[in-house]
């Protein structure tokens, strides 16, 4: 008897192993949602997709640690998912908007931000495979993760739904601003990465309570909340950056 002949074949599989890849799938379906509903003009429902996109993003690397089930295949679901979700889709949407009146330079910003988000997903996957990197630097991204990319690349769009026209600016700038966007992605500029920190008990109910703001805010009033979240962000980028150059300079003093 062969070795193959031998081998028990699997006839199911566990639901549970399936859940991390249908949620990547559900990220990737929102994202070209998305595109749709930005070719019909319904600019709320494109952002609400991409931030669903980035919700499903969230929570598919988060479930597949919790259950073990992490796999090179889920991997690389995960990463031509992104790809869809922030990358072009975030670019379909503005240049629904704004960017097809900037000329030849809004296309150009639509694929260098896209461009960006493939080279910083690929950046990433091979990252994942240093082993000799130090373990506090699991604490930073390198460059701006990509959904945090797509949710800068449509602030713009948000704060003209909160604030109305009065606040829309040229289309050039929008391009521009896409080009920022793209380039923060495949910066080498550290940003904090959540699942490496750690909290003490004293401020975990405060964060449960700001947790639930943040969710109340976005429910009742979306695209404020969601302004104030990407300036936030924004304004953290310096932040990320001191504290790496502090561990650093911590950790080269102990060698």
């Amino acid at each position: 008897m062969t070795q193959e002949a031998s081998r028990p074949v699997v006839t199911d599989l566990p639901l549970t192993r399936l859940l991390p890849n249908m949620l990547t799938l559900m990220s990737l379906c929102s994202g070209m949602t998305g595109i749709r509903f930005a070719l019909h003009g319904k600019w709320e429902q494109a952002v609400l997709a991409i931030l669903a996109a980035a919700i499903f993003d969230v929570l598919d690397g988060r479930v597949a640690r919790m259950l073990n089930m992490a796999s090179k295949f889920g991997a690389e679901l995960d990463s031509l998912a992104d790809a869809v979700s922030f990358g072009v889709a975030p670019a379909l949407i503005m240049y629904q908007w704004a960017l097809k009146d900037a000329g030849g330079i809004g296309w150009i910003a639509v694929l260098v931000y896209a461009v960006c988000c493939v080279l910083r997903l690929a950046r990433f996957n091979t990252m994942l495979e240093d082993h000799d990197r130090p373990v506090w630097t699991k604490r930073f991204f390198t460059g701006v993760p990509s959904p945090a990319g797509a949710v800068l690349a449509l602030l713009p769009l948000a704060f003209v739904l909160e604030y109305g026209d009065a606040v829309r600016l040229p289309s050039v700038f929008y391009a521009f601003w896409m080009i920022l966007a793209g380039g923060l992605m495949v910066s080498r500029l550290p940003t904090l990465a959540l699942k490496g920190w750690r909290i003490e008990r004293v401020w975990v109910a405060p964060l449960f309570a700001l947790s639930v703001a943040l969710i109340a805010g976005l429910v009742t009033n979306t695209w404020m909340t969601l302004s104030g979240l990407g300036t936030l962000y924004l304004l953290s980028l310096p932040f990320g950056w001191v504290n790496y150059r502090q561990k650093e300079k911590g950790n080269n003093a102990k060698t």
